[in-house]
């Protein structure tokens, strides 16, 4: 069993306040104490609150793209006020701040988004003209291209908060992540998931990220043997593929890497934001290879797109 330099002091996990956020540090908690034989006082959830928190009135987009939902909590380590933080990954800039790495992953969740709307069974069922709410470009410009006869409108805050702009009319339909209601209970709210042949995800859509400093050997001696190798080769591959197009919350972007018997089979897409025009293609090969494969495929959609299709973004 690996134990603490100080059995005195709680390992400190940092995350955001939501129920969401809340529920994936309790399961890295929980994975962690299962695996090292813990109790429950071995750990202390420290809830940090984020620019992405606070400010709810404006698009994501406007305001400073995913590191809106990270930097409070990696100031946070940097500093020593927290020992390890828990992520969804789908939210994370593809760099990290010097000294700060993530090298531990929890097995994946659905990666699918969900459909939800009280009274449409399927995005085909909607009526010419109804409004969806969603706060996601790259969902957005997906249900333009497919639907172009919608109104999108935008749609920020927690899941309880989404639901009652739904009661509220405020919108017929909208979407969330199916891993998120499946990690809160809550998937039975699910009118019907969205295949990736539909919707292609988000990159590391349903993945949870742990992160600590590099310097920190007790951390990565606890977090090595909980680390889900499938869930971390899918990932890099993915986010290979975002850092090529150096993807933002600003930029349409989707990406799923999947293990096949051969190896690793990784799709990604670029869209503009009005969802009329899209570039797509996938590549095929070793796992051992899906950081490579990422950049590739980012490669070649930028060459497709041709000069300023992201900057235009």
């Amino acid at each position: 069993m690996t134990r603490f330099p100080d059995p005195t002091r709680p390992l400190r996990i940092g995350t955001r306040g939501s129920a969401l956020a809340l529920a994936q540090a309790y399961e890295t908690r929980d994975r962690l104490m299962a695996c090292h034989g813990l109790s429950e006082d071995a750990f202390r959830i420290v809830v940090i609150k984020t620019t992405g928190d606070r400010v709810l009135d404006r698009p994501l987009s406007e305001i400073g793209g995913k590191g809106l939902f990270t930097r409070e909590i990696e100031e946070a380590m940097a500093s020593g006020e927290i020992d390890i933080a828990v992520h969804s990954m789908k939210d994370m800039p593809t760099q990290q701040p010097d000294g700060l790495v993530i090298d531990c992953f929890l097995p994946r969740e659905d990666v699918r988004d969900a459909f939800i709307a009280p009274d449409h069974p399927s995005i085909d069922s909607l009526p010419r003209g109804a409004v969806v709410g969603s706060s996601s470009l790259r969902r957005r410009a997906q249900l333009l291209h497919r639907r172009p006869d919608l109104t999108l409108v935008e749609f920020r805050g927690n899941v309880q908060t989404r639901l009652q702009k739904l009661q509220d009319g405020v919108a017929v339909a909208t979407f969330l992540a199916m891993a998120g209601l499946s990690r809160l209970g809550l998937a039975q709210i699910v009118r019907s998931p969205v295949e990736p042949s539909q919707m292609l995800p988000a990159v590391a859509q349903g993945a949870i990220g742990v992160e600590r400093r590099l310097d920190d050997e007790m951390a990565a001696s606890l977090l090595a043997p909980i680390n889900d190798r499938p869930t971390e080769l899918r990932v890099r591959a993915e986010r290979a593929f975002l850092a090529r197009l150096d993807g933002s919350c600003q930029t349409p972007i989707a990406a799923l890497a999947e293990l096949t018997r051969d190896g690793l089979k990784l799709r990604g897409e670029i869209l503009r934001p009005d969802g009329t025009e899209v570039h797509a293609a996938s590549r095929q090969g070793s796992t051992s290879d899906g950081a490579a494969m990422g950049d590739d495929l980012a490669r070649e959609l930028l060459s497709r797109a041709g000069p300023g299709f992201l900057a235009g973004v």
